[in-house]
């Protein structure tokens, strides 16, 4: 059964920098980072030692709670580096790729025809296990779990996201052979969502449930459309997996190969050039230089994902495993005369209508980093927050009781249905600049540790 869902609250953001969809060039970076900080819940170690060779799909790290969890080098070549922090933390196995692209067979297969057991043991095999996140919480799926549903969001509504169709619409057979894979894999439905702003090129999609969802932003995020379709509940485990790594499992059985190569949108108002690259998860962002030229690195923010949720790399940093889009923005350390006092700001967009530049609604704006202000006490208004999200729950009152370690409270009001990403928006339009993402982020954490 095929449902609409028209969500009315959210909140476009109107920054500069969109992508233009062509493939500006393909990067072949000497070095690819394999980072097990990219995975929630993994706590990583090393199968592999520097100068060992390896292939692309070679297992380089291993989950210590589950071995059958496999990171695995996304390139052939070389290990050049195992990169340690405080207290000897991994941080990260740097290979040096050899150009070749040889890789480990896998074997071709028609996932129609596996069992539950089979599809499991290849994805395990092949390290695209992690792809799969589970709710609550966002962590490594659990192999020995069996998901109430899966979900799948075929669009993303940040912050000039890349677009889906353009980056997956000639991978269809791959997406399909994909979720034919999910469909053995839980108890009951792989529900997909699509856009309902813009034709879908996953209309088709079959052995799946299609939902539409028509709406601002966050109307993409994945936890959003569990929360119309059907809400996580304290005893419920769903799992969710991206359009990129859905695609990704329906090559590995289409092709036998491990492949994560992919269209990334490099887009913000500091990027001399919108447009897209094929890259791949590890990418040096240093191989990005071209597209923010000369600009000092302490006016630049690099950030690996959108501007509202991406995580900030820097120049030195790599792309994230589950990215596909690098944000390039202006470290915003000017202070402006008179601030919220000027009413006219034509230059500044306010979600509040506070300055004249809501009569311009097509204008899009060369947003930098500046918060205009310092964290203060929360706006006790709930429902101030709760318009920019479409979701049955408190935000404020949520994040108040993540900050307060508080279990009971954060059970109800809503810890199980959200990452930090889906408040977002909350945090965007919050005039009294608390870190929100962070806040959920803690209650996470700490539920984890108290109820694991």
């Amino acid at each position: 059964m095929s449902l609409t869902f028209v969500l009315k609250k959210g909140l476009n953001i109107p920054i500069s920098g969109e992508a233009e969809l062509r493939v500006s060039k393909t990067i072949a970076p000497g070095i690819v980072a394999v980072q097990p900080t990219d995975f929630k819940g993994f706590l990583p170690r090393l199968l592999v030692k520097e100068g060992d060779p390896v292939l692309c799909g070679s297992p380089v790290m291993a989950d210590k709670k589950n071995a059958d969890i496999l990171l695995c080098s996304p390139v052939s070549g070389t290990v050049k580096e195992i990169v340690r922090g405080d207290k000897r933390k991994l941080l990260a196995i740097l290979i040096e790729s050899d150009g070749k692209r040889e890789s480990v067979d896998f074997g071709v297969k028609d996932a129609a025809k596996l069992d539950a057991g089979q599809v499991r043991q290849a994805l395990l095999q092949s390290g695209l296990w992690p792809w799969l996140v589970q709710r609550p919480y966002g962590i490594i799926a659990d192999p020995a779990a069996t998901p109430r549903d899966i979900f799948v969001s075929t669009f993303n509504t940040a912050p000039l996201a890349a677009d889906s169709n353009y980056c997956f619409g000639d991978a269809l057979a791959d997406v399909q052979a994909g979720i034919c894979a999910l469909s053995k894999l839980t108890s009951g439905q792989v529900r997909v969502g699509l856009d309902g702003n813009k034709p879908s090129a996953f209309a088709s999609l079959q052995h799946c449930e299609l939902n539409t969802f028509k709406g601002k932003h966050p109307a993409g995020n994945v936890g959003v459309q569990i929360s119309h379709v059907a809400p996580i509940r304290k005893e419920d485990i769903v799992w969710t997996v991206s359009l990129a790594g859905v695609a990704a499992i329906g090559k590995l059985f289409t092709k036998g190969k491990l492949d994560l190569r992919r269209k990334v949108a490099v887009t913000g108002p500091m990027a001399l050039e919108c447009a897209y690259v094929e890259a791949l998860p590890g990418t040096p962002m240093n191989a990005f230089t071209p597209f923010w030229g000369n600009t000092p690195a302490e006016q630049l923010r690099v950030v690996s994902g959108d501007a509202l949720s991406g995580k900030t790399v820097g120049t030195a940093g790599y792309l994230g495993f589950f990215d596909n889009q690098v944000t390039l923005l202006r470290e915003g350390t000017d202070q402006e005369l008179l601030g919220w006092i000027n009413p006219i700001r034509a230059h500044q967009f306010s979600a509040d209508r506070s300055y004249f530049s809501w009569l311009m609604p097509k204008k899009k704006y060369n947003m930098d980093t500046n918060l205009h202000g310092g964290p203060r006490a929360f706006l006790m208004n709930d429902g101030y927050y709760g318009r920019v999200l479409p979701m049955d729950i408190y935000p404020v009152f949520l994040a108040k009781a993540c900050l307060a370690g508080d279990i009971e409270k954060m059970e109800k009001f809503g810890i199980y249905e959200v990452l930090p990403e889906d408040l977002a928006t909350c945090e965007f339009v919050d005039p009294s600049k608390n870190n929100i993402q962070a806040m959920i982020e803690q209650g996470i954490n700490l539920m984890l540790k108290e109820m694991a």
